[in-house]
């Protein structure tokens, strides 16, 4: 029997996902995360691959702000492992062992550097509750637990530093009083810190009125923050302002135009540009009087005030008609009747020729 020559055609040019990734991390992960994974899986022994923040986003279609909360969310599932230099810029990202060669090579490997994991003590004290009230921890509250203990932790990572006990309760507030999700207090911190405000206390107003606008999830928190964007930049932009945010006071005065007055961008866009012709320079009080004025009269369209110039200089045109006329009927009273000698002119006439 002659030797069989075995020929291969099948490229072998793939990507091996471990069963441990989907049974366990895959399930409770964002779908745009997980396309992150797979993308820097496919990318992992490639020598060609030349990886940027940027071209990660360009190929999945998303932003570098996305981007980054992936590789934020896997570290803390302890998959993968940023490096930084001295400024907090990401250097490499390394895929732990800890789910990619478990099931491949039933090999233990280090895990990131993520989380505090909870410690023995701290089980054993809510063991040690749970025995003393004689009832068992529910899962939702481990649940609650470790999702606090992760926020916590994360708020941290933002923040560069170590968290007070009253942000502690402020964190906590949003989770259980609030019913703020996990992610969408992580996007929370995360938006605030990268619009250049650590405060607490401006997290905490920025929480309280996502509350009151009824927002319960990233999608509508991204939508939300888009359009308070675009109503900043439209003011900014009219003023002349370039390369800051609103200060708090000017801010009030935005959201009272857009919010309290319902005015659409072209309207304040004409305000600020009649606030500029008039006073030379941004006036955030001087704009607002002009819009209050019109929110007074009911303006709701650019032809509405020009209805409403129309009509003041009319009643300019009168006023200055009928001042015109008392001031011509004042000098005519005022004038003073004098008596001539008309014999006298007339001989003085004749004399002259």
């Amino acid at each position: 029997m002659k030797t069989l020559t075995l020929k291969n055609k099948f490229q072998t040019n793939a990507t091996l996902l471990p069963n441990d990734f989907i049974d366990n991390y895959m399930i409770d992960a964002n779908g745009e995360f997980v396309k992150v994974y797979l993308f820097l899986l496919r990318h992992l022994d490639d020598p060609c691959s030349s990886l940027t923040l940027t071209t990660i986003a360009d190929c999945l279609n998303n932003t570098e702000k996305d981007i980054l909360r992936a590789f934020r969310y896997w570290e803390k599932k302890g998959l993968l492992r940023m490096e930084r230099d001295s400024e907090g810029r990401i250097t490499a990202l390394e895929l732990q062992k800890t789910a990619l060669l478990r099931s491949a090579e039933s090999v233990s490997a280090p895990a990131a550097v993520t989380e505090p994991a909870e410690s023995t003590s701290e089980r054993r004290q809510a063991g040690g509750a749970s025995a003393r009230t004689g009832k068992a921890v529910s899962i939702d509250t481990l649940r609650a637990q470790k999702e606090i203990k992760s926020l916590l932790f994360i708020a941290e990572q933002y923040l560069g530093k170590t968290l007070t006990h009253s942000d502690m309760e402020t964190i906590t507030y949003f989770y259980d009083t609030l019913h703020m999700s996990a992610d969408l207090i992580e996007y929370l911190i995360e938006s605030c810190v990268e619009n250049g405000h650590k405060s607490m206390h401006y997290i905490r107003k920025v929480a309280f009125s996502w509350a009151e606008a009824g927002i319960v999830t990233v999608a509508q928190a991204k939508e939300h923050s888009a359009l308070y964007n675009k109503n900043c930049y439209t003011v900014l932009n009219a003023f002349g302002i370039k390369n800051r945010a609103p200060a708090t006071s000017e801010l009030t005065y935005i959201r009272k135009w857009n919010e309290d007055y319902a005015f659409s961008s072209d309207i304040i866009q004409e305000a600020c540009r009649r606030t500029i012709a008039a006073t030379h320079q941004p006036s955030f009080e001087y704009a607002d009087s002009i819009l209050t004025k019109w929110h007074d009269k009911g303006i709701r369209h650019l032809k509405d005030i020009e209805t409403l110039d129309e009509e003041y200089q009319k009643e300019r045109a009168l006023g200055r008609s009928s001042t015109r006329t008392k001031a011509v009927t004042k000098n005519l009273n005022n004038f003073e009747r004098r008596s001539y000698d008309m014999d006298s002119l007339e001989e003085q006439l004749l004399n002259s020729n």
